[in-house]
């Protein structure tokens, strides 16, 4: 017997409390899976000083998770954002592809706000 496929949303409700802001490396990017009635919202985020900055983790270009490993979504460098899948490169203060197959395009941006020390939906 097969399970039915997982139901996916793309926006999520204000004021959700995700981590605290100090558990994310500088720079780094975290992985955020929430569950939202019997769906479920796919995310990360990135951190580069005191900026915090979300995205629906789909690409783009082929619609798949730009991880292949879970919470590595920057270059070695740690200063883009990059899908593991096709090499596409994003900045992580806008999401905006900046090299690969969807040069142009954006990853779709997920509000999310830093106060009192954790990162929270906006």
């Amino acid at each position: 017997m097969s399970l039915p496929p997982r139901q996916r949303v793309w926006t999520t409700p204000s004021d959700v409390e995700l981590c605290p802001v100090d558990s994310l490396e500088d720079p780094g990017s975290r992985n955020i899976v929430l569950q939202i009635g019997e769906a479920f919202f796919h995310g990360f985020l990135v951190r580069k000083g005191t900026q915090v900055h979300g995205y629906v983790d789909r690409c783009p270009h082929a619609g798949l998770p730009l991880a292949r490993v879970l919470d590595r979504y920057l270059t070695p460098d740690k200063q883009l954002i990059v899908c593991a899948w096709h090499g596409a490169l994003f900045q992580p203060d806008d999401g905006k592809c900046v090299g690969g197959p969807c040069s142009g395009a954006s990853l779709t941006s997920w509000p999310v706000k830093v106060e009192a020390g954790m990162v929270v939906t906006a």
